[in-house]
């Protein structure tokens, strides 16, 4: 589980990295990220009931991402807000493996870990 000074609080919390956050998209999700000077980075997942009605398949998808995510925390170079969109209610299904493929591909290609980035560009 992500820890409380990894995640976002308040009401208006997410505003600023919607209005001033860059975009990378992939396939099945996007991510909206912002160098900031705080001491940790906050992550959030976004995940609409358009793309899962149940709440159990938001929820799964949910916690892979955060997950995946909690692993790669040690791998940023700096401290960032991320906010994770989600567009296909199959990525409760996909392997383990494949999953945190895409996800590392949108972070190399945001330049948030290291990497070419050249594994997203196919």
């Amino acid at each position: 589980m992500i820890g409380f000074h990894n995640r976002f609080h308040g009401h208006n919390s997410l505003s600023t990295l919607f209005r001033k956050g860059r975009v990378v998209r992939g396939k099945d999700l996007s991510l909206k990220y912002l160098q900031t000077d705080r001491p940790a980075s906050r992550v959030a997942v976004v995940i609409s009931k358009k793309v899962a009605k149940s709440a159990v398949v938001r929820n799964r998808i949910r916690r892979r991402v955060y997950e995946i995510l909690r692993l790669k925390f040690p791998e940023f170079k700096g401290s960032y807000d991320i906010s994770v969109g989600i567009f296909s209610s199959e990525l409760a299904k996909v392997p383990a493996a494949e999953l945190e493929k895409q996800v590392s591909d949108l972070l190399k290609s945001a330049q948030i870990i290291e990497g070419s980035g050249e594994n997203s560009k196919k």
